[in-house]
């Protein structure tokens, strides 16, 4: 027994010791605006060394340059995730550079809130390439390197994910694919040096979500906040994600839910005046 004991404690410790725990890199997606943006400024002023992926480079740019100017680490790649030669390029850049400890995957949206007898095709499609076959794709090829660091692989959803509502069928549907995409990596990669965590945000006021969603629309896209008290906004998801990267290595956040006070559910939801 104690003999167990002395090589558990001997595993422990090479491991606390072990290089590549460590590493601190971290790539994250859908880093030029909202959530991704602000989840690459938190994760670097906690001392992570950020790879920030996304498709427009002015944006991208000015987010690196943000980080560095306030003394982090980030280096920018501009990277289409539902484009395969795209992430294969980068992902060998990235994994030639060095060790990465942490995915965390933020490129999503949402087009369209029409009903499901008149939804466009296309809204579905881009919504399916974005949020579910571009988490997928990028998972896939950053895996093995993550498991050889003990590291995380981190996936936003949303609780568009969990509870469904009108309109919302399309964007509900990639979600809850995200979701159960996370769950089945996490029970198929049991046993393995590897974390799988979903965080599912409820209401988040960010400069581009539901303008994107509505077209540019800026009368539509004000209605989602308009009256709610304190809704969240991406710093708030970003604290989670980081809080979450930064428990031990053994421990496995398998689902945040995380929701604004005046949000009890998409249709309870608290607006004043």
């Amino acid at each position: 027994m104690a003999d167990s004991v002395n090589q558990e404690q001997s595993f422990r410790i090479g491991a606390e010791s072990s290089p590549t725990n460590s590493v601190r890199r971290v790539v994250v997606t859908g880093a030029s605006s909202g959530i991704g943006a602000q989840t690459a400024t938190r994760l670097a002023a906690d001392g992570w060394s950020v790879v920030a992926l996304a498709r427009r480079e002015d944006r991208l740019k000015a987010v690196a340059d943000a980080i560095k100017a306030d003394g982090g680490a980030c280096e920018y790649k501009v990277c289409d995730v539902t484009d395969e030669e795209s992430t294969d390029r980068v992902v060998s850049e990235i994994v030639a550079e060095g060790p990465v400890k942490a995915l965390v995957n933020c490129a999503g949206a949402a087009f369209g809130k029409d009903p499901v007898a008149t939804a466009r095709l296309e809204d579905w499609r881009g919504m399916y390439e974005l949020n579910v076959l571009g988490t997928l794709r990028i998972i896939q090829k950053l895996l093995p390197t993550l498991k050889q660091s003990e590291g995380t692989v981190l996936i936003v959803s949303s609780t568009a994910g969990i509870e469904p509502y009108e309109g919302g069928s399309g964007y509900c549907a990639s979600k809850f694919a995200e979701r159960v995409m996370a769950r089945v990596l996490r029970l198929e990669q049991v046993g393995e040096p590897i974390r799988i965590i979903d965080v599912s945000p409820g209401l988040v006021q960010t400069e581009e979500f539901s303008l994107k969603r509505f077209g540019g629309d800026h009368s539509k896209a004000d209605s989602v906040y308009e009256g709610v008290p304190d809704p969240l906004h991406a710093d708030d998801i970003a604290e989670s994600i980081r809080w979450a990267l930064d428990l031990p290595d053994t421990v496995d956040v398998d689902s945040i839910v995380i929701r604004p006070r005046a949000e009890g559910s998409y249709t309870k939801l608290h607006r004043e005046g």
